[in-house]
């Protein structure tokens, strides 16, 4: 329970200190408790979701923490991250609390702070940032590869971020357009019912780019960008035949592509571009067919300077339920799967005892001899 008014001071680490009775305090001064509790302490209800068992009480500029030692060490590290995020200029929100706590809680030595504060661009006062380990990882792997493979499920961020690095290496100069794309993967007869022209028809497809191109970039600029060839926002057919140079691409919805598209699309790349192929091989939308993301998998895993990152529902970073979601969802494919299995095992030991019982008659009937 929080007793701290939210226009009090305080904020860069102050003094700390263990009382008897299971309680440890901290002294913070310098900065407006508002920013490290958030409004309406909405930080603090987010830090006692992550510990249930421990007592956060603040008063003015002071804070005790009540419970386990363990516990409260833990907790302690976590407002201490949260308030180099603060002196960072930084306000930090539910989901950097979410996260910070599971990277301390994977390594009590680690720096979620300093991770919180890799800016990848800020447009308008937000800033784009991995908010996850997983999600460092797949940012840094991009930097550091050609090829990035981002699989992973829903509100993972893996669109998001290589659509941040994207504009980063357009803002940074590093290269010279960025090409968004995805497959529309009802091109064939629901799509030819929809009203209106080709680009009318493809457009509700690549709707979510545009949104967040919109986000990560000043909206003025965006229609300029798009009119001039710098951003090309365009459907995976239209890269047939094309080799693109001095090119930043990200293929969207990867898993609905088929083998033959993927190969395709992998051998458009030029001269000074990369390549990132983000989607979810459990979210498979095409009719039939083999997904050309599952396949390339196994394809290029073992050539060198292409990275597969796998992100899983530790890196989700929408709602909490959405991680549970997934995890719901993976196990029940998990028990589908193995029921599938038991029954082709036993399918093929009936088929077994069967063949057996057939042939055993015939194996005792006398040979004819000549």
């Amino acid at each position: 329970m929080s007793e701290a008014d939210p226009t009090g001071a305080g904020g860069a680490a102050g003094s700390e200190e263990s009382e008897p009775g299971g309680e440890e305090r901290l002294s913070i001064d310098g900065i407006a408790m508002v920013r490290l509790l958030g409004p309406q302490d909405r930080l603090l209800s987010s830090i006692q979701r992550e510990y249930p068992g421990v007592e956060v009480h603040v008063r003015g500029n002071e804070i005790a923490i009540r419970g386990d030692a363990d516990e409260r060490r833990r907790v302690r590290r976590l407002i201490e991250e949260l308030l180099e995020l603060v002196r960072g200029d930084q306000d930090p929100t539910p989901i950097d609390v979410r996260s910070s706590a599971r990277m301390l809680e994977s390594d009590p030595n680690a720096k979620p702070s300093e991770l919180l504060g890799q800016v990848i661009v800020s447009s308008r006062g937000k800033a784009i940032r991995p908010k996850t380990e997983g999600q460092r990882q797949y940012v840094d792997a991009i930097d550091e590869h050609t090829i990035v493979f981002g699989i992973g499920p829903a509100g993972t961020g893996k669109t998001y971020l290589a659509m941040a690095k994207a504009v980063q290496a357009l803002q940074r100069k590093e290269v010279s357009r960025i090409i968004l794309t995805r497959p529309a993967v009802e091109a064939g007869e629901r799509l030819g019912f929809l009203p209106g022209t080709l680009t009318d028809k493809i457009d509700p497809y690549l709707r979510p780019l545009y949104d967040a191109l919109n986000e990560m970039m000043d909206p003025e600029m965006v229609p300029k960008l798009l009119a001039s060839g710098t951003v090309e926002v365009a459907p995976l057919a239209y890269m047939r035949g094309r080799t693109l140079n001095d090119s930043f691409v990200v293929l969207d919805e990867a898993q609905n592509t088929t083998p033959e598209q993927m190969k395709m699309f992998l051998t458009r790349l030029g001269f000074g571009s990369k390549m990132v192929v983000t989607g979810d091989i459990t979210q498979v939308d095409l009719p039939g067919g083999s997904s050309g993301l599952r396949i390339v998998t196994r394809i290029l895993d073992h050539i060198d300077d292409i990275h597969f990152a796998r992100l899983t529902s530790d890196d989700v970073v929408r709602h909490t339920l959405v991680g549970k979601i997934v995890d719901a969802y993976t196990e029940f494919d998990q028990r589908a799967q193995a029921q599938r299995f038991e029954r082709e095992q036993a399918r093929e030991f009936a088929n077994r005892a069967e063949r057996r019982g057939q042939a055993g008659p015939r194996d005792h009937l006398p040979r004819k001899t000549k």
